[in-house]
């Protein structure tokens, strides 16, 4: 790439994020999560793929939230995953078993849903695994992924 169209995507995905670190500095709440970064490099480098249209990004992270929370409070409870956790323990086990299934159920609903955003299996581990598991994180994650949507939507506007 050396016409110097890195600069601007580069440049374009650290824009979308920096009003989100900034909330997060500011309030101290999870505004910004793993799962975003993809998110914010699909919008920077293929802004007219089918992933990155709004519907399948708000509809990707949407399905991710609710089979991580369904998939973590039906099988890991209050399990919260942590470097100390013992070989072959059964926090362990019942996280690693959440996970599987919040991935597999964010598959499956993207899938019948039409909303494939391969970034949303990221939220659903994020939130199967206990991360951020509290619903209102999720009310958290949608709101963080709205708000990259719409300033997507605004940058290409100005541009």
């Amino acid at each position: 790439m050396s016409d110097g169209s890195w600069v601007r995507q580069a440049s374009h995905a650290g824009a979308l994020l920096s009003a989100l670190g900034a909330v997060v500095w500011l309030s101290g709440l999870p505004f910004l999560f793993p799962s975003l970064g993809p998110t914010a490099y699909l919008f920077a480098t293929q802004p007219s793929a089918r992933q990155s249209a709004p519907r399948r990004v708000l509809g990707g992270h949407a399905v991710g939230v609710i089979a991580g929370l369904v998939a973590y409070h039906a099988i890991a409870g209050e399990v919260i995953i942590t470097a100390s956790m013992g070989p072959a323990s059964m926090d362990g086990l019942r996280l690693a078993a959440s996970g599987v299934v919040a991935v597999a159920l964010t598959t499956a609903g993207m899938t019948l849903t039409d909303t494939g955003h391969a970034p949303a299996c990221a939220t659903t581990l994020i939130v199967g695994l206990g991360i951020l598991a509290a619903p209102l994180e999720g009310a958290i994650i949608m709101l963080a992924v709205g708000v990259l949507v719409g300033e997507q939507a605004l940058l290409n506007r100005l541009v």
